[in-house]
């Protein structure tokens, strides 16, 4: 009888920073990824357009539960905006609808017009986002040359700043870095400056830097993914959330779904990651009134 084949050796879970290149979708990424480590249970944090490039967060294994903590953080782009044409993409992969002289916009002008795009603001998401409308992705539909109208939604853009000016024939190209939070489209920004100062304007590159703690200096590069460093569940979690250490008799009774009594003053904000003396990471805990309750548990790491 042939002899019994070993079982594959399952990666342990964590989490990969990735430095993404252009001209490749996010799923791509994670199809390379899920070759490089062995398995198909791989995730990400967030997509990049093809065009863009940057920080791409995966999660592997049982961190892939740690995903959803981790796409609503505040992010970090560097992108190049240009002034005098705008594309019915919002972006260079787009095809030019509209064009005009930018040449002759002060830069004081260009600064006082990203002033409203900055703070809290109403945007309008690009026409070709993932934002779904009626059941079907908004750019499945622009691609079918179906107009939708798309709801403004509120985003808080910390930071619009003007790293560079480029002045080039009757165009202007702004080299920016904007802090903003989840859910801002950077080609809307883009867009809706060009607008404001009635030459049009759209995104020629973006490159995102960071996402929540995390930054794109310590991301592997798409070749290196086999020897990629891979950050601890616990790591990563009390980065987001912050840290509380439990028990041996805490982690096991998490685990089990029971709360902990009267343990909430115990946690500073409204969840935390459970940390057990073993430095593993139980779950995520969070405020049940005056207890504590998992409101996600890692699966437990098997011997190996």
């Amino acid at each position: 009888m042939p002899a019994d084949r070993p079982a594959a050796v399952r990666p342990a879970a964590g989490i990969v920073l990735v430095d993404k290149p252009g001209g490749m979708t996010s799923h791509d990424v994670v199809a390379r990824a899920r070759r490089a480590f062995g398995t198909r249970k791989i995730g990400h944090a967030g997509t990049l357009d093809p065009m863009a490039t940057g920080l791409l967060v995966l999660g592997v294994e049982g961190a892939t539960r740690l995903l959803t903590f981790i796409v609503g953080l505040d992010k970090t782009y560097e992108a190049t905006i240009r002034l005098g044409a705008a594309t019915d993409t919002d972006d260079a992969d787009g095809v030019i609808i509209e064009e005009r002289d930018a040449s002759s916009l002060a830069s004081a002008d260009i600064l006082a017009a990203i002033e409203p795009l900055t703070g809290t603001i109403a945007q309008v998401p690009t026409r070709v986002s993932a934002i779904k409308v009626d059941g079907k992705r908004a750019y499945d539909l622009a691609r079918q040359g179906i107009e939708v109208e798309l709801k403004a939604r509120e985003v808080t853009v910390a930071r619009f700043d003007v790293l560079a000016e480029r002045r080039d024939g009757q165009a202007v190209d702004l080299d920016v870095v904007v802090d903003c939070s989840s859910g801002t489209y950077i080609r809307a920004l883009a867009r809706d400056l060009g607008a404001a100062l009635g030459v049009g304007g759209h995104l020629t590159a973006l490159r995102r830097t960071r996402i929540g703690p995390f930054d794109v200096a310590g991301a592997a590069s798409l070749d290196g993914l086999a020897d990629a460093s891979t950050l601890s569940p616990a790591v990563v979690a009390a980065a987001v959330l912050g840290r509380l250490d439990v028990t041996d008799d805490e982690a096991r009774d998490l685990r089990h779904g029971k709360r902990l009594a009267g343990a909430a003053t115990r946690l500073d904000g409204g969840r935390a990651a459970a940390i057990a003396p073993d430095g593993s990471l139980v779950g995520i805990v969070e405020r049940r009134g005056d207890d504590l309750k998992s409101a996600m548990n890692m699966p437990e790491e098997q011997p190996r």
